[in-house]
C-alpha cells in the first residue's frame, strides 16, 4: 500500500489539492503498478512562517525579502 504524504506552505485551493493528489495517484499506479484502491494520499499543510530553508523564512521569500 503506497503512503504519500506531499508537504506543502498553505495557500492552495481545495480544487488544487485534489488536481494534485489525483495526479499522484495516478503516476503511483502507471509507475509501480499499484492497485489504484491500495493508494494513499494526503497533505500536510505549514504556515509560510513555520519553514525554513537556505536560512530564508518562506514567508520572507514570499514576500520578496
Amino acid at each position: 500500500m503506497p503512503l504519500i504524504n506531499v508537504n506543502m506552505a498553505t495557500g492552495r485551493t481545495p480544487e488544487q489539492k485534489r488536481k494534485l493528489m489525483a495526479a499522484i495517484t495516478a503516476a503511483v499506479q502507471e509507475s509501480i503498478g499499484a492497485p489504484l484502491g491500495s493508494i494513499r494520499v494526503w497533505i500536510s499543510e505549514f504556515e509560510p512562517e513555520e519553514f525554513m530553508a537556505a536560512g530564508e523564512l518562506l514567508s520572507e521569500r514570499q514576500a520578496g525579502n
